[in-house]
């Protein structure tokens, strides 16, 4: 076999092939920009973030309600006026965790005192939930212990 002396270049593309593989691409990168500028989400124009004071009222709300269903709940005799008072002084205790991050929860009313709490929370401690959890006597109405409790997380700072 023999072989020509002669090598031929390759074929030569045509320039408008070159365009068309530009606008190809083009077309390509603005349609991704446009589909991430449409499907990502939209951020407020406001604020970006809940202003403090606006999650601090939220939190009083929450605690306000929870006061609410544990009178209900007395109201209705599914609790006794002990177990209300209880947890009358969980909640209060556990607002004052959430609101200020004073283990409340967990510190007796002398602990309290020397931290020199707000005065509304031993008031509540002092002349309702206490007397009601671990006195031997009746318990006191849960009505003004509720009414202490909301007086709590109203005022508390």
């Amino acid at each position: 076999m023999s072989e020509p002396d002669e090598f031929y270049p390759p074929v030569q593309y045509a320039p408008w092939w070159m365009l068309l593989a530009l606008g190809i691409i083009v077309l390509a990168i603005l349609s991704v920009w446009l589909i991430l500028l449409f499907t990502r989400p939209r951020r407020a124009t406001t604020a970006a973030a809940p202003v403090a004071s606006d999650a601090l009222t939220m939190l009083r709300h929450e605690y306000l309600d929870g006061i609410g269903r544990i009178e209900h709940a007395w109201r209705a005799r599914e609790l006794t006026a002990r177990q209300a008072n209880l947890e009358l002084s969980r909640t209060t205790r556990q607002f004052v965790n959430e609101y200020s991050g004073l283990e409340a929860p967990v510190l007796t009313l002398a602990d309290l005192q020397a931290r020199g709490v707000h005065p509304a929370l031993v008031d509540a401690l002092r002349r309702h939930y206490y007397p009601s959890i671990f006195g031997r006597g009746p318990a006191v109405d849960p009505a003004a212990g509720a009414e202490a409790a909301r007086r709590v997380v109203s005022e508390w700072h």
